[in-house]
């Protein structure tokens, strides 16, 4: 009697299962008992000594991957459209820092944006992870900036 799934012949002799076929290396069918596993259609190769980790879904590296780059071009920044401005000095030695939250836009127009906020505060700042940060105490400046560039915004944080 055969159980349904397939394995190559050679696996299976290897396990020492009676299989039916020629003994090709092409896929037959394997008998009751045999503890071949059957090739998963989803699997394939998940990491690899040259490149590292390989993507499930172009089976490429993570580095070149193609399937992840256009789901992140197609679905874009995401966000409810208020941007929100707060103050902290948490993990900053005391000193006070701006941070603009919340802007629905790609990473050079963020970065353009976080220019454009600099030099309105005449401070320094940076910008990481879809966040702006400004160096010093300018909320109500970077507020009134945002509001004429067409945003809604809100002060977060007190």
């Amino acid at each position: 009697m055969l159980a349904s799934g397939f394995c190559c012949v050679n696996a299976v002799r290897a396990r020492g299962c009676e299989a039916v076929g020629d003994g090709s290396t092409i896929p037959v069918q394997f008998a009751i008992g045999c503890t071949a596993m059957p090739k998963s259609s989803t699997g394939g190769l998940v990491y690899s000594t040259d490149s590292g980790r390989m993507c499930p879904g172009c089976r490429r590296p993570i580095a070149d991957c193609a399937c992840r780059a256009s789901q992140a071009a197609a679905a874009g920044p995401r966000g409810d459209g208020i941007v929100r401005v707060s103050r902290e000095t948490k993990g900053r030695g005391g000193k006070a820092v701006t941070v603009v939250r919340g802007v629905d836009a790609h990473a050079a127009a963020l970065a353009a944006l976080g220019k454009q906020l600099k030099a309105c505060c005449g401070s320094g700042g940076t910008v990481k992870d879809g966040v702006v940060e400004v160096q010093g105490d300018h909320c109500d400046r970077i507020i009134a900036h945002l509001q004429q560039a067409g945003y809604t915004v809100k002060r977060a944080g007190g």
